[in-house]
């Protein structure tokens, strides 16, 4: 039986991208999926999905920018299953901009569901899971959190916080395994949020080579399957065709 059946797994960001391939995947090897999300006819229509291959899902709306919309989150799955074994922050935004074009709600924007959405998620789990003693927190940060790249100051620097945040809770814990998963270019909807026209084309070009957000789901299904004693740190998965 591997290590993932009969898990509670908490998906944030779970309506699109990453986080539904991660849902789909995780709930097919036999995980009972958590989702959520603001996008609540999304996350309906998924989890329907998801019953109809056997699966055990269920969704809750969610905020991760609201601390109690996020406890209010976990507080559903552990009603629905009574605890929660891992967490995925995965819900994020990307919309980039050169420094100059004073994008400052956007900035804001970014440091309110990359990094504190994060942050209220663990805030939201970390009790609970010292209290039991097992869990597992994977954080999804981005290549943009090895290296910055023009119009993408402020994402990367939430990024790299991501990375920083993750490895700080790994140092603090010896009951939790902290997992930070480092995508390159992958098909989402994220260059979606870039209204800088100048980086709006500039990433469409950037994203000719790209994964399908069932490589990510993959990585986030093998960190889970690990032995509880084995905690994979961090994860990085590139395009084989991409330089960056």
């Amino acid at each position: 039986m591997s290590n993932i059946q009969n898990k509670v797994v908490l998906i944030t960001g779970a309506s699109s991208g990453i986080g539904e391939a991660a849902a789909r995947l995780i709930a097919a090897k036999g995980a009972h999926v958590v989702l959520g999300a603001r996008r609540t006819e999304r996350l309906d229509k998924l989890v329907a999905e998801i019953h109809a291959e056997g699966g055990s899902a269920s969704a809750c709306a969610l905020d991760v920018t609201d601390l109690q919309s996020m406890h209010a989150f976990v507080t559903f799955a552990k009603t629905q299953h009574g605890k929660v074994d891992v967490i995925i922050n995965n819900a994020g935004v990307m919309p980039l901009s050169p420094l100059t074009s004073l994008k400052v709600d956007e900035w804001n924007q970014m440091l309110d569901v990359n990094v504190r959405g994060v942050l209220h998620g663990i805030a939201a789990v970390l009790p609970d899971m010292e209290a039991q003693g097992f869990g597992q927190v994977i954080n999804i940060s981005s290549i943009g959190g090895l290296a910055v790249s023009p119009t993408a100051a402020v994402y990367c620097a939430t990024k790299f916080a991501v990375r920083a945040i993750s490895d700080g809770l790994r140092q603090e814990t010896d009951k939790i395994r902290v997992t930070v998963v480092c995508p390159g270019v992958v098909e989402s909807e994220l260059a979606d949020t870039i209204s800088d026209e100048v980086a709006r084309e500039e990433m469409k070009a950037f994203r000719r080579v790209a994964l399908n957000a069932d490589a990510i789901a993959r990585a986030l299904a093998y960190a889970i399957d690990q032995p509880d004693d084995v905690d994979v740190s961090e994860i990085v998965v590139r395009p084989t065709a991409s330089p960056h």
